[in-house]
């Protein structure tokens, strides 16, 4: 089992958040911010938590923040900036807007790991989930060298590494499930009241 001092939690909350017109990781649900979700999920397993955000309302969690290397290229940029900023090995990478998340399920992740993937990742109701994921440090080398080359579609970056796929079972779907539009949002929270 890898300590958690050698573990890095790193959240992406740069998105633009085009469809649904506001900063992701601030939307409410259960009376906490999307991002404390995330964190709360983290903050067990990882020595720190790196948030990388251009947006420096995120500085009031008090966590570091890293902006993007390259501006506008997406989640490649972003985990790329993630893992040059971290410290060390591994680094547990989570969007913020998975705010139903749990500890147990990034947990899977670490007891999974081994020598010979670059990448443990999520697969949830037969998706692979590249944003709720394991990345070894030297990930950022091959990721930093695609958007040279302005390649910047995380499926091709995460393809170039060694990967490893932990599926969850159909109780766990919705623990990762992502909200992108208000509409979403609003069957989150539906949900929510049962």
């Amino acid at each position: 089992m890898i300590d958690k001092k050698n573990i890095t939690g790193i959240i992406l909350a740069g998105g633009k958040s085009s469809r649904m017109g506001t900063d992701k990781g601030f939307l409410i649900l259960n009376e906490k911010p999307f991002i404390q979700h995330s964190m709360d999920a983290l903050k067990p397993l990882v020595s720190e938590i790196i948030i990388v955000s251009d947006n420096p309302d995120y500085d009031i969690l008090g966590y570091k923040r890293v902006t993007d290397t390259i501006k506008d290229a997406g989640p490649v940029a972003g985990i790329c900036s993630g893992l040059e900023a971290s410290k060390t090995d591994y680094n547990l990478v989570l969007s913020c807007d998975i705010p139903l998340i749990k500890t147990g399920i990034l947990d899977k992740l670490i007891v999974n790991t081994d020598a010979d993937s670059d990448i443990i990742q999520i697969e949830s109701n037969g998706k692979t989930m590249p944003l709720i994921a394991l990345y070894k440090k030297q990930c950022s080398s091959i990721f930093s060298n695609l958007l040279k080359k302005d390649e910047r579609r995380l499926r091709i970056a995460v393809n170039q590494c060694r990967v490893k796929n932990i599926s969850l079972s159909y109780h766990d779907y919705k623990t990762t499930m992502n909200v992108n539009t208000k509409e979403e949002l609003k069957q989150l929270e539906d949900a929510h009241k049962d």
